[in-house]
């Protein structure tokens, strides 16, 4: 038993014990990134309570109030329930000129804007004629109201236009909520608005302008509340993430920004053009429906983080291969507390990475921390190994390693392809610099019989 423990086979399966044991420090510091992680996110929405959340916007949306009428027994008096019936517009353009930067709280950071938004809604006559006769007796067109939804209302900063048939209106604050949202409301007299042939009412196109300022941060999202809606968009950012149910028709990227426009019809989503207040799910069809964008950071500090800490063991694994040849091919003696000893620094490497990241951007402390690692595990090869060329050159291998991390981490599109391919070369090179061990030499000498010496028989 004590020889087989001295084997080669024995070594490279404790070698491999040893890197299984190194996945606890490495899930340790997975959850730390997650830890640091939520603490931006708190510190994000402390950002959008003070400035506006990711926005949620939406074109008018005509609100009448309606009676229905109860049934009830005969000779009892008649009862009326109190309701709605929303419209929604023809056509609606929306201009948005977003201005983005960038907002810190602590060491955190999340990009912010303030959207310059323009909105023209249109109503067909014959749609408000379909609505006056929709809801019947009594028509109440007097006290009707166009709802404009906004998600979080504290990012409105601004009203500078607002006109219906070109003439100026107001705004006001209100309870009601379209879906899930918050909304304001404008309230329009349709009665007057309408016109009379004889004794018919004959009732007339309704327009909408506002314009506005409305912040928010990370995302800008519309709801395509009209028959056919147009968005035009644009911003100086040049890392945009299309989202929602729709991606723009065109969108133009380059280094001053991206521009996008959108054109949606109602044959795009699964809600008609009208509905009462007790129809079912609306906000889950509504919510079904938006689209727009975020201002996406590309693999920001914890999403390289993250990565990094994905590929932790296989890099671990080929330090300690790398190791292990030099160990076998130069025979040398290394002891498993060495092993993990060096194993301790690559783990070190990840959270030196992420507390630096955090204070000077996940480059300049990637370098840092690959050179403080190298320089620390080089330097201790040469004292274990005894050679400082064999030190500098298990150095100049851990230094590529890192380079082909760094590699990994920054090629979003292609990680999987290049970490596959880097397996297979690194896999390939160790049986290449293996094919000459013989990895049964050493249980061959333990298990060799000894020839016991002669006995010299004397003679009497």
């Amino acid at each position: 038993m004590n020889g087989w423990m001295q084997t080669v086979t024995a070594k490279v399966l404790g070698i491999a014990l040893l890197a299984l044991l190194m996945t606890i420090p490495l899930m340790q510091v997975n959850g730390l990134v997650s830890e640091r992680q939520q603490l931006r996110e708190k510190a994000i929405a402390q950002i959008a309570q003070g400035w506006g959340g990711e926005q949620v916007l939406g074109s008018p949306v005509l609100v009448v109030p309606t009676h229905e009428a109860l049934p009830v027994a005969s000779g009892s008096p008649a009862q009326w329930r109190a309701g709605t019936q929303s419209m929604l517009a023809d056509s609606t353009t929306l201009d948005v000129a977003m201005a983005v930067e960038k907002r810190s709280y602590g060491i955190y950071s999340a990009p912010v804007f303030v959207a310059t938004v323009q909105m023209h809604a249109s109503y067909r006559a014959d749609d408000l004629a379909k609505l006056r006769q929709a809801v019947g007796t009594p028509w109440q067109g007097g006290k009707a109201e166009l709802r404009v939804p906004i998600s979080d209302l504290r990012g409105l900063q601004q009203v500078t236009h607002l006109l219906v048939n070109g003439k100026p209106a107001r705004l006001d604050s209100s309870a009601e909520h379209l879906g899930a949202w918050t909304t304001i409301v404008v309230p329009v007299d349709l009665d007057s608005l309408a016109g009379t042939t004889g004794p018919q009412v004959t009732d007339q196109p309704l327009q909408v302008d506002i314009s506005f300022k409305l912040a928010g941060t990370q995302s800008l999202q519309l709801l395509p509340l009209a028959r056919s809606t147009d968005v035009t968009m644009h911003a100086p950012w040049r890392d945009p993430s299309f989202i929602g149910a729709a991606l723009p028709l065109e969108r133009r990227l380059d280094a001053h920004g991206f521009s996008a426009h959108w054109h949606m019809l109602d044959l795009n989503r699964n809600y008609g053009q009208h509905w009462t207040d007790g129809a079912a799910d609306m906000t889950g069809a509504l919510q079904a429906s938006i689209f727009g964008v975020q201002l996406y950071q590309p693999v920001d500090v914890y999403q390289r983080n993250e990565r990094a800490g994905k590929y932790g063991l296989l890099f671990i694994a080929m330090t300690f291969v790398a190791f292990f040849l030099f160990e076998t091919l130069k025979k040398l003696r290394v002891h498993p507390v060495q092993y993990l000893l060096v194993g301790a620094a690559l783990a070190t490497f990840y959270v030196v990475l992420l507390a630096l990241s955090e204070q000077i951007g996940f480059a300049a402390a990637y370098a840092l921390a690959a050179s403080a690692v190298v320089l620390i595990v080089g330097g201790y090869a040469t004292a274990v190994l005894r050679a400082a060329r064999a030190g500098a050159l298990l150095a100049a291998v851990l230094g590529l390693i890192y380079v082909m991390l760094y590699a990994l981490i920054a090629a979003e599109q292609y990680a999987l392809l290049i970490g596959a391919l880097v397996l297979l070369t690194m896999v390939a090179l160790m049986m290449y610099l293996t094919r000459r061990i013989d990895w049964y030499a050493h249980i061959a000498s333990v298990s060799a019989p000894t020839t016991p010496p002669p006995v010299i028989m004397e003679q009497p």
